[in-house]
């Protein structure tokens, strides 16, 4: 399987757990159900257990934290999630039409999250405070760890990109710490490479505070991260659309821009005159 090759479940299976305050356990059986949702459905507690590398007993009572008598009655909410009946323009027009309306959706569920402006703007703040910014992106993350990074270093003073795996990465992280810096800004998306978790092991033990942008409010990353920023990841054609992970992180890019407002501005200036008269730009 290819990086970023995976499925997702409808948003009406994530549904189910928004609002409910998950322990590391469950929200490793929540993640199951997420990769899984149409095979879970039909699978028994045990089976479900098995998969998620948990007891029987924290299967039970997962489905009694979400407000059902007992993992049954939670199969047979997920068959009717996943059962099809899908409404609206979603399965109109061919598959490439159709992926482009499920990245639509997507967005659409991102605005939906946005109204909650709070922990954007507490995540403006710890990365705005945090010299250097550490930003860690590995594998398929890698690109939207540079894409951000290029923005932020315009408006930020030190910016370091993690991108690459191995024992050098704990060193850079070890070095940011060193040099000051409070906070790390994780891009954690499927496949989920293992290095990523370790690198955010590593990271907490140096003191950093975590903010993740990561694909479902399951994600594994909630186990590392004091802030944890879903956005959904399109699975519709052969490698993953990241359209809202990126439009989430410029989001947190103006949070950063507004936590320190006149800096971002003194710097912007600094760097549209240096533009200009090094003539960087054609237009």
């Amino acid at each position: 399987m290819n990086d970023g090759a995976v499925a997702a479940p409808p948003d009406r299976v994530l549904d189910l757990f928004h609002g409910v305050r998950l322990t590391p356990t469950q929200r490793r059986i929540a993640h199951c159900l997420v990769q899984h949702a149409a095979a879970a459905s039909y699978l028994s507690a045990a089976e479900v257990a098995e998969l998620a590398g948990v007891s029987q007993p924290s299967v039970t009572r997962f489905a009694v934290a979400l407000g059902h008598d007992g993992y049954p009655a939670l199969r047979r909410r997920l068959r009717e999630l996943t059962s099809g009946g899908a409404t609206g323009g979603a399965g109109d027009g061919n598959e490439l039409q159709r992926a482009v309306r499920a990245e639509i959706a997507n967005l659409e569920r991102l605005a939906r999250e946005l109204a909650d402006r709070d922990r954007i703007a507490a995540a403006g703040q710890l990365l705005a405070a945090s010299r250097p910014l550490p930003v860690l992106g590995l594998r398929a993350a890698a690109p939207l760890a540079a894409y951000f990074a290029y923005f932020a270093a315009k408006v930020h003073p030190d910016v370091r990109v993690l991108d690459d795996g191995g024992s050098l990465l704990t060193d850079r992280l070890e070095q940011a710490a060193a040099s000051g810096a409070s906070a790390l800004l994780a891009f954690v998306l499927p496949r989920y490479p293992r290095e990523t978790f370790e690198a955010l092991r590593e990271a907490r033990d140096a003191g950093l505070t975590v903010v993740a942008i990561t694909d479902s409010p399951v994600s594994p990353a909630t186990e590392y991260a004091e802030l944890v920023l879903p956005a959904t990841v399109g699975t519709d054609l052969v490698f993953d659309l990241h359209t809202a992970p990126m439009t989430l992180a410029m989001v947190v890019l103006q949070a950063i821009c507004d936590a320190s407002p006149a800096d971002t501005q003194s710097r912007l200036e600094a760097f549209e005159s240096s533009a200009a008269r090094r003539q960087l730009f054609l237009g």
